[in-house]
């Protein structure tokens, strides 16, 4: 998953950063109205980090304009200001939720999980395609009763495969999804990361579900 912080205090973006990559997100940071609004309207985020009090635009109006222009990304408001009016404010905007600073990263964690499972299919707590079972809230991997143990990237992949089963996901899609701006989009990690999956999920059990479609991405089938 995909997720813009938009956060003007360089110390806790590179915390909230450092977080998020470790739970397996991908992560772009904007550090001002202006620079978040130019992200939203380029890329297709599953989420937005926004603190409320960062330079012009300040955050409610970010949110509004990002509403205006329908992106529709969930978004978490940060702020230190605790008032029921500035809670208003941010939800009348079109954040999703809010969050007082200070914060536990673990809550925020917990918010983000809970906010991009409210669209339109209503995503499941846990995805399954076929005995293949991933829990996105305890990053528990399991082919039937078997632990599947992955690193954050491997889950990252695989929870983007997961998500739309028996559909081709693009590389282009799975670089912009797993990997971030910082991704040399020049080598070939998607490839290999595949490999990897296929390593943990698949042979060990006799399976293929991780198939490449030729010239267009890869699809996780729910048949095999």
């Amino acid at each position: 998953m995909r997720v813009l912080v938009v956060e003007d205090d360089t110390a806790l973006a590179g915390v909230l950063t450092h977080g998020l990559r470790r739970e397996s997100y991908a992560v772009d940071v904007a550090t001002s109205g202006e620079d978040a609004l130019w992200s939203v309207m380029e890329h297709d985020y599953d989420a937005v980090v926004l603190d409320a009090m960062i330079p012009p635009p300040d955050g409610y109006e970010v949110c509004r304009r990002m509403r205006e222009r329908d992106r529709w990304a969930p978004v978490i408001m940060l702020t230190a200001r605790d008032a029921v009016r500035d809670r208003i404010r941010g939800l009348d905007a079109g954040a999703d939720d809010y969050l007082t600073k200070p914060f536990a990263l673990a809550e925020l964690y917990a918010r983000l999980r809970a906010v991009t499972r409210r669209d339109q299919v209503r995503r499941p707590a846990v995805l399954r395609a076929g005995d293949l079972a991933l829990d996105p809230g305890t990053r528990a991997v399991r082919r039937g009763e078997v632990d599947v143990p992955l690193s954050a990237k491997e889950f990252a992949l695989l929870y983007e495969l997961m998500r739309r089963p028996d559909e081709i996901v693009t590389r282009s899609y799975l670089i912009e999804h797993v990997w971030d701006f910082a991704y040399d989009g020049g080598s070939n990690v998607v490839d290999v990361f595949v490999r990897y999956l296929r390593e943990k999920v698949d042979r060990p059990f006799g399976r293929e579900t991780i198939e490449t479609v030729r010239g267009a991405g890869y699809r996780l089938s729910t048949r095999r």
